[in-house]
């Protein structure tokens, strides 16, 4: 499972330090890297699955990935955690601006503002992803909507399962089937649940 990650230095001097502790977590381990390595070592699957994602899975994982360094000792200093949090209220605004472009007539100058006036990140930042959204209608909800279902799942599976819960055992049931819709991933954890029991 060897990999790279590169951080982008393009005008680094725009870029907030206290949010690359965040990045990390959610673009190598455990994040994308640790998802989407698992994932194409499923010989079990077809190429179309070890090789191919649902994007609310893929960027899901990812989000909660964030998270999980919070429960496992990261962001020790304010710095950090200040970035964890400037992500967590970038992904809640890019919700209003997708659906405000893409829903609500927005233009590009609405949402740059609404993003300027609502997040810690810069301009460049702000453009640059704004301009993604615009072209990939929907892309930036999948995000949170992963999120939020992963993390639905979790709370049921620890309610559910009580002392029985366990983490790694949930993390296997989510990341080694490959990436699922998050309907079939709700099925899948149901199912491991039941059999808990």
């Amino acid at each position: 499972m060897a990999g790279n990650y590169y951080d982008n230095t393009y005008d680094l001097a725009s870029r907030p330090l206290y949010e690359i502790e965040a990045l990390s977590l959610h673009e190598a381990v455990p994040g994308h890297h640790l998802q989407i390595a698992l994932q194409q070592e499923l010989g079990d699957l077809p190429n179309f699955r070890r090789f191919a994602g649902f994007t609310s899975f893929v960027e899901g994982w990812a989000l909660y990935s964030e998270r999980l360094g919070l429960e496992v000792g990261f962001y020790q200093d304010h710095y950090s955690d200040f970035g964890r949090l400037s992500y967590e209220m970038w992904r809640a605004c890019r919700l209003v601006v997708d659906t405000g472009m893409h829903a609500l007539g927005w233009t590009r100058q609405q949402a740059i503002d609404f993003m300027a006036e609502n997040t810690s990140s810069t301009l460049l930042n702000i453009t640059n992803e704004v301009d993604r959204y615009i072209a990939w209608p929907g892309q930036a909800l999948a995000y949170k909507l992963g999120e939020l279902k992963i993390r639905e799942l979790r709370t049921l599976a620890e309610k559910e399962l009580g002392a029985k819960f366990n983490l790694r055992d949930f993390h296997d049931i989510l990341l080694l089937a490959g990436a699922l819709p998050l309907d079939v991933l709700e099925v899948r954890v149901r199912e491991w649940v039941a059999g808990q029991k």
